[in-house]
């Protein structure tokens, strides 16, 4: 005679169990699970009649798993506390006591908790259920600089809560446009799906008959397919520069429009006399700089941010000084 425990995680749809959980199930004398637990469904369906109890009663089972086989089927958050009960019970009086794990997790099935805290959060939280696509705004590029000071500064241990940030931004963005009842409605999953199609047409070499050669060619193959993608959304009127988000940091800005402007071997002189053009002398020197990072493989922003923090830590130590002074 024996107890089972049968867990199961609420991630996986209800009935999708191993064939031993449902071997078990089936071969036992007597199944109990929770009022209201969400593989109830599933096995009447399979024409398996459970007992359900309000709360477990660790002595019951215990007692009845001694005269006959008896399956648990565990709470999804995991009745860990009815497992201790059950393991001091059968310390003294030993019995078959089996832990039987009816269904796992997949890669990446922590999204759907993500998902489900946004959903409630934004039902239930005065401020989240206030918050716009525009009112988020800040919050996204702060959790960005974040993710990329901790990159910089070496510090990977912490990489991973401010990556859950930057994630959490894009849940609450999407939970936010599905709401809305009209053509720019979406969904976080229309959000994965967009990214995937992208992925899978960008990568023919992966994913396609398309042989490579290494890396260069990988990325030549990725100009051509987004300039055709460029084509098909903009027409004539496409532009490599297309895309290019005008708002972010001047540096990274000028950089990237060189660096797109360089792939299409446009001419150099497109940058002689921007002085004149735009009125701003500092400005163009510090666009011929961008220049110059670029011709020694540097990236201007991180070359100004290093400097930043040397003067950073250079204005703490005498901020310390002057107070001890």
């Amino acid at each position: 005679m024996a107890l089972t425990l049968l867990a199961t995680t609420h991630r996986v749809a209800p009935g999708l169990l191993t064939w031993r959980a449902w071997d078990a199930l089936r071969s036992a004398a007597a199944v109990r699970l929770r009022d209201g637990h969400p593989l109830l469904p599933a096995l009447r369906d399979a024409g398996i009649v459970p007992e359900t109890v309000a709360e477990p009663d660790a002595n019951r089972l215990v007692a009845d798993a001694r005269d006959a086989d008896v399956v648990w089927v565990a709470a999804p958050e995991g009745d860990e506390a009815l497992m201790r009960e059950v393991g001091t019970l059968v310390v003294n009086d030993p019995l078959d006591v089996e832990v039987l794990h009816g269904s796992y997790d997949l890669p990446g099935a922590r999204l759907l908790d993500l998902v489900s805290v946004m959903d409630t959060l934004r039902r239930e939280c005065p401020w989240d259920r206030k918050q716009t696509h525009t009112t988020l705004v800040p919050y996204l590029l702060e959790e960005a600089y974040e993710v990329l000071d901790t990159i910089e500064s070496g510090d990977l241990g912490a990489l991973r809560e401010e990556l859950g940030d930057v994630l959490m931004q894009v849940a609450f963005h999407s939970v936010v446009a599905a709401e809305r009842d009209d053509e720019t409605a979406f969904t976080i999953d229309d959000v994965a799906g967009a990214i995937v199609e992208k992925l899978v047409r960008r990568h023919p070499h992966v994913f396609g008959d398309v042989t490579v050669s290494g890396a260069d060619e990988v990325n030549a193959n990725w100009e051509q397919i987004k300039a055709a993608e460029r084509a098909a959304k903009s027409g004539a009127e496409a532009s490599a520069l297309d895309g290019v988000p005008m708002g972010q940091p001047a540096l990274s800005l000028a950089a990237q429009l060189q660096r797109r402007a360089a792939r299409m071997e446009a001419p150099a002189d497109l940058a002689d006399d921007l002085a004149d053009a735009a009125g701003n002398d500092v400005g163009t020197r510090l666009f011929a700089l961008v220049r110059e990072a670029a011709e020694r493989g540097a990236d201007p922003e991180a070359e100004l941010r290093a400097v930043s923090r040397v003067f950073r830590d250079r204005v703490r130590a005498w901020e310390r000084r002057r107070q001890r002074a």
